[in-house]
């Protein structure tokens, strides 16, 4: 194996805010060949996520932070091109933890699944089917108990958590409303996505669109945003109302902890919940919600967008480019064949 060379992307420094390309280097050394108990996967896609900004910062998280000088980590799917495990197979497709590199030279414990790709693309195990389908799918059901006849508000509407939740609160018999960055992706949510109202958060009258959309108030609030947006959503809560917090993009800064409106007499005088959300609190159920979401998609219920860049190049400035709202769809980075 000492002829293939890996190409990685190592992060050089810890951001102040949200991550840029010069955070990240981009180097090449020889792939180390698999021990006894140990697969050599060739990565196909690489997972760019909102939740990576939190994984290289130093304030406190729910990871360790990844080191200086070390891969970045990410999810990706691959292709077992040498296995050391008699579990695993060389051609199998699977799903782990396994960085942005062409290779991962690994311990089979590392992977998370194996992939079947007869019937939906590998692509989809890092969206739909990924860690951004199964938070739609476990934060809304599990934490925000929607109902038949509720209005479901969704923050960062048109994106890869964001219109999933949003589907499959159609599913369940709820009104869905969103929350979006450009006139653009309103047309996305309600055309494709099925929302049955979304709103331009960049709008001069937002908070006055907003509550004109929400005209029977909210049940459940899906928040991936926090800031401004969540302080209009919040008075708009209906009694028993559930608030799930999934993310904080909007909150450029985490240490100081920024200050704002405080929420505690929305949540006493209208008896409602809030509760964070992690996906990986979810990792012994995760087989549970990529059936159904598999079932869904292939009954025509749940559509998904896909953003993919080519080449390893385009990693470093990525986690940026979310948050730019540069995106349409779940991003991905695939590497070359």
């Amino acid at each position: 194996m000492s002829q293939l060379i890996n190409s990685q992307v190592l992060l050089n420094s810890r951001p102040k805010g949200i991550p840029q390309a010069e955070n990240f280097t981009i180097a090449t050394s020889p792939v180390v060949a698999p021990q006894d108990g140990e697969v050599l996967i060739r990565n196909r896609y690489l997972s760019v996520e909102p939740a990576m900004r939190g994984w290289i910062c130093d304030a406190g998280n729910y990871s360790e932070p990844v080191g200086i000088n070390t891969v970045m980590r990410s999810l990706a799917v691959g292709e077992i091109v040498e296995s050391k495990d008699p579990a695993y197979k060389v051609g199998q497709h699977v799903l782990g933890m396994f960085g942005w590199q062409d290779y991962a030279t690994m311990p089979a414990s590392a992977i998370d699944r194996v992939i079947d790709t007869s019937k939906l693309p590998m692509s989809t195990a890092l969206g739909i089917l990924g860690i951004n389908g199964l938070a739609a799918y476990f934060a809304l059901l599990e934490v925000g108990l929607p109902k038949a006849g509720d209005t479901v508000l969704v923050s960062t509407a048109a994106g890869s958590v964001g219109s999933c939740v949003a589907q499959i609160a159609k599913i369940k018999g709820c009104k869905t409303i969103g929350i979006t960055s450009s006139p653009e992706k309103v047309e996305l949510c309600i055309n494709e996505f099925g929302y049955d109202k979304a709103v331009n958060y960049n709008s001069p009258s937002f908070a006055e669109d907003l509550a004109s959309a929400c005209t029977d108030g909210v049940d459940v609030y899906f928040d991936n945003t926090s800031g401004r947006i969540s302080d209009a959503a919040l008075t708009l809560l209906n009694q028993r109302a559930r608030v799930v917090i999934c993310g904080t993009a909007s909150i450029s800064q985490w240490d100081p902890i920024p200050h704002g409106p405080r929420v505690e007499r929305h949540m006493l005088v209208k008896r409602a919940r809030m509760e964070g959300f992690v996906i990986f609190d979810y990792a012994d159920r995760y087989h549970e919600g990529v059936s159904q979401l598999s079932e869904w998609i292939l009954e025509g219920r749940l559509h998904y967008r896909e953003e993919i860049k080519h080449g390893i190049e385009e990693a470093p400035d990525s986690i940026a480019a979310l948050y730019r709202g540069d995106n349409l769809g779940k991003r991905l980075i695939k590497l070359a064949d």
